[in-house]
């Protein structure tokens, strides 16, 4: 049974975004800090369009929190829209200008976007009605809610970082990193890569894109460190840790694949070099000298770091568009244009990185359990001592 759970509403040009966060225990100390760096941090990186010079991304709590520590209720965040401003006779929730609005409509669907999808599936001939809802702006959202898992798994040692692996071309070939390469990535760089030396190349493939009214994709990596052993299950196919992690990173806007450890290596051997060896040392722990699992084993943590690569499509907005059909014609017709990145690799790493959290914490709260922090904190200590002992009787 779900601990947490998560609700997000809101649209990238309305009045603002909304995160309902359940399931995080009372007691628990508001790092503002980290709160505020999370959110930053989803908005740096080069490639970036223009939005990002709008946008400061507050988050106010309007729920849940009293005097810096949670409540056991569920916690309500409130991140304002500036740029509704400069769309409100569009976009306000019970009342439009009809004329400014058809200026704005989206008529022509984006290949690879949920335009034309979202269009059929709602029937919405105005496909801004589905581009506002499906818009990477939501992941603020779940940046939020996120920092709050975060700062739960810190009470328990659980550290995650993530950094760009790969874009376009470039360290598309690189081995799956370590933690103690993730420790090196430069949060102020202008790409968080993991690799500072392809940096300079990742930004000149940047601008030829932008250049030629194009977009890149590549790869982000995310490592959480000192995860708890045991966390999720072998018992039922939707329990197993790995599924869950999968499906959260999946929904990172654009993301299309997921790697788990060094899985697309492990796959081209044979099994001989894709497992881990177990060893146990005097101090009672379990330890790997390789970690190609990615922390995960039959569905279940195992101790090791947890490491997840996400594959990131090209973003699907092109300045130059693509061929696609006029919905009041039915004829032929260039995609439209809407204000967008050349890529977002680096602001992916930070949402990924949020999914990771909640779905962990999620799994600690279903393994340790407790209505309170500080309940939480005491059943963590007696089963990391019963792990110790195991499997002395």
């Amino acid at each position: 049974m779900r601990r947490l759970q998560l609700l997000t509403g809101g649209e990238s040009h309305g009045p603002g975004l909304t995160s309902l966060l359940s399931g995080i225990p009372a007691g628990l100390r508001v790092d503002l800090d980290l709160l505020r760096r999370d959110m930053r941090r989803r908005m740096h990186g080069y490639g970036r369009g223009g939005r990002m010079k709008i946008e400061v991304d507050e988050v106010e709590i309007r729920g849940g929190v009293r005097g810096g520590e949670t409540l056991g209720s569920p916690i309500a965040l409130w991140i304002e829209n500036r740029d509704f401003d400069n769309w409100r006779a569009v976009m306000d929730p019970l009342e439009i200008d009809q004329k400014k609005a058809e200026l704005r409509r989206l008529k022509s669907p984006r290949p690879g976007h949920a335009d034309l999808a979202g269009g059929v599936k709602y029937l919405r001939r105005d496909l801004r009605d589905v581009l506002e809802r499906a818009s990477a702006r939501e992941s603020a959202a779940r940046v939020a809610a996120g920092s709050f898992a975060r700062m739960l798994l810190a009470e328990l040692g659980t550290e995650i970082r993530s950094g760009v692996r790969s874009l376009g071309p470039i360290g598309a070939d690189s081995p799956t990193p370590t933690w103690e390469e993730m420790l090196g990535v430069d949060e102020e760089s202008p790409l968080r890569a993991i690799d500072r030396t392809r940096e300079a190349e990742m930004v000149a493939l940047i601008d030829q894109a932008a250049d030629d009214g194009d977009t890149l994709g590549g790869a982000v990596t995310v490592i959480a460190h000192n995860v708890p052993f045991g966390l999720g299950s072998y018992t039922q196919w939707d329990e197993k840790l790995d599924g869950r992690l999968a499906r959260a990173v999946m929904s990172v806007p654009a993301v299309k694949a997921i790697e788990i450890g060094a899985a697309l290596t492990a796959s081209r051997g044979p099994g001989s070099a894709a497992h881990d060896a177990i060893e146990r040392g005097d101090d009672g722990q379990w330890r790997r000298p390789t970690n190609h699992a990615g922390g995960l084993e039959g569905g279940v943590t195992n101790g090791q770091d947890v490491v997840i690569t996400a594959y990131k499509k090209p973003i699907s907005t092109l300045r130059r568009g693509l061929p696609s059909v006029d919905l009041d014609t039915l004829e032929p017709h260039r995609s439209q244009y809407e204000r967008s990145d050349v890529t977002a690799l680096p602001a992916a790493g930070v949402i990924a990185e949020a999914m990771v959290a909640l779905v962990l914490a999620d799994a600690a709260l279903e393994k340790l359990g407790g209505d309170s922090m500080t309940e939480l904190e005491a059943h963590h200590q007696a089963t990391l001592a019963q792990q110790r002992a195991w499997p002395r009787r």
